[in-house]
């Protein structure tokens, strides 16, 4: 798992990290809410298609909280965990997002239990050092349910874009980014089952009046983020 200076380096910018990220993303004309927002809305919609509806998530590497009242609200989830390495993050996580069927938790104190429908994470493994991923995903299988499905979400390191705005976001500098098919590797040697690997976020604000094209281009590594979709196998 991640060092603890990787923890005190989150726990820096907690309560700056909404301001730090819009002004990182502001390239795109958006706010964190309208990616977390796309992120859960075009997992719902995967997850409709298979007729699977989550009661439980866990948001591995959770940060402040932005997904959990999309996990809870598009998705339907019964009851939602975050965890994270970060003290100061959940604090905020706490304050912004406590509700019942919520709660947040350090990674350390928080014990796979094989119980969870859904993992959900976002931008978290470019942080995590390259040998320690597979320990990272052996937590993420241990916590779902034979069957559960794991969304893997990564900035895409093949979009300018994507690299641009890491180089403004100051926690996203010295990322080490991960291309789709390495992600893929990586959750396969894990032990999961690749259901689908789609591409998001193609055009910025200013091409709004494009958007309603995106559907159409999934399959292409052409957006800022993407997403591999994949499945404990029971």
């Amino acid at each position: 798992m991640a060092h603890d200076e990787d923890a005190s380096h989150f726990d820096a910018y907690a309560e700056q990290y909404a301001e730090a990220l819009d002004r990182g993303i502001a390239l795109s004309g958006e706010s964190k809410e309208y990616f977390a927002r796309g992120r859960v809305g075009w997992l719902g919609q995967c997850l409709r298609e298979r007729g699977f509806a989550p009661e439980r998530v866990l948001d591995f590497g959770c940060g402040t909280g932005t997904a959990t009242p999309f996990l809870t609200g598009e998705l339907g989830a019964r009851e939602v965990i975050g965890v994270d390495m970060s003290a100061a993050s959940l604090r905020k996580a706490r304050e912004e997002h406590a509700r019942p069927g919520v709660s947040f938790h350090l990674l350390h104190e928080h014990t796979p239990s094989g119980a969870f429908d859904l993992v959900y994470c976002n931008g978290v493994f470019h942080h995590i050092p390259p040998a320690e991923r597979g320990a990272a995903l052996e937590y993420i299988r241990r916590s779902l349910r034979p069957g559960g499905l794991f969304a893997l979400w990564e900035n895409n390191p093949w979009n300018p874009g994507t690299r641009l705005v890491m180089r403004r976001i100051p926690f996203d500098r010295d990322a080490v980014t991960i291309s789709p098919p390495e992600a893929r590797r990586l959750v396969k040697r894990a032990g999961f089952e690749i259901l689908r690997t789609s591409y998001h976020f193609v055009f910025p604000k200013v091409l709004r009046l494009l958007r309603p094209f995106e559907s159409a281009l999934t399959g292409l590594p052409v957006g800022a983020q993407y997403q591999v979709l994949s499945r404990r196998p029971a």
